[in-house]
């Protein structure tokens, strides 16, 4: 979906916001219980924003569970709810909320970009028309290919680092609880630096540092524990992969050892089946957790859902 299409809804949403507009939020934000409102992008941020706000904050999402956040298209009712809310969010990632951020008032605004270390694609790495990358398949430049890449959560030590940052968004906002918030967020970051410890115990001897994932969106966990990711298609999981990348990609699997093509919950699995039948190695899930496809799985069960299948599939002891 491009830049465009998100853009002309966000702008046709915004037209269509009637000037009392429905919404259970009071001024700057306050809900009708007292809690302070927020409204986040997309679920790890979701995730943070209710582990660090605990009892004090009520926490939803723009986007809602088990749609691909790529595709977000605002309702007039949803960008309605950002005038005097609290918004986390990730910019340049969701056009159609920067978009509607740009024509509302939120009383609050956190881009975890900051905070996060998020990574852009402007230092001179161009894409090919699949949107890679421009080196050869398997290759390691040694940033584990995050320019342009947003799954920064998939780092868990990242993600404590916009905990932080939302500590301190939600103390401006109700300073009454900072403490409340620093505390939460000082909890969350020792239960992340764990899930961090474990990942990099589990993925230090491995037969194959080589993943073949269905988009590329691992980047950021790739740089953090020393793998080298390569995607069927790029950053963006519409993309169609040339004939070429294919022929690429067979010679990645052979060379390197690996013995399975990861695929995702939300995207089409024909191609990475496919390619998998053809070279003879087994299909598995690699959930990059843009969304909550499993509403009784939190973030840290399917972080270590993922690293079991990461340990499985690179022979790791």
């Amino acid at each position: 979906m491009t830049n465009l299409r998100h853009r002309a809804a966000a702008a046709l949403a915004v037209l269509a916001l009637p000037l009392a507009a429905c919404s259970d939020l009071g001024s700057a934000g306050a809900a009708t219980d007292g809690r302070t409102h927020v409204l986040t992008a997309l679920y790890p941020l979701e995730y943070v924003t209710k582990q660090v706000g605990g009892e004090h904050v009520t926490v939803s999402s723009v986007t809602p569970a088990g749609v691909d956040p790529h595709d977000l298209e605002l309702a007039p009712a949803t960008v309605a709810k950002l005038d005097g809310a609290t918004v986390v969010y990730l910019s340049g990632f969701q056009a159609a909320l920067d978009d509607a951020l740009a024509v509302t008032s939120p009383a609050h605004v956190l881009d975890v970009a900051g905070p996060a270390g998020v990574h852009t694609d402007g230092d001179g790495h161009a894409a090919d028309e699949d949107g890679h990358a421009d080196e050869p398949a398997g290759t390691d430049d040694g940033h584990g290919h995050t320019d342009g890449d947003p799954h920064f959560w998939l780092d868990p030590s990242r993600l404590a680092d916009v905990a932080t940052a939302v500590a301190g968004e939600l103390a401006d906002a109700d300073p009454e609880h900072a403490a409340d918030y620093a505390a939460n967020a000082e909890r969350l970051g020792t239960e992340l630096a764990a899930l961090d410890q474990e990942y990099a115990d589990r993925l230090a001897r491995c037969e194959t540092r080589t993943i073949v994932v269905a988009h590329e969106a691992y980047g950021y966990l790739a740089e953090a524990y020393g793998l080298k990711q390569v995607g069927i298609s790029g950053v963006d999981p519409e993309s169609e992969p040339s004939p070429a990348r294919l022929a690429q990609i067979g010679d990645v699997v052979k060379d390197q050892g690996v013995t399975t093509i990861f695929t995702e919950s939300l995207v089409n699995p024909a191609v990475a089946e496919s390619l998998a039948s053809d070279l003879g190695v087994d299909v598995a899930v690699l959930d990059p957790l843009e969304t909550q496809v499993d509403q009784g799985r939190e973030y840290p069960d399917v972080m270590r859902a993922n690293l079991d299948a990461l340990t499985t599939a690179m022979r790791c002891s």
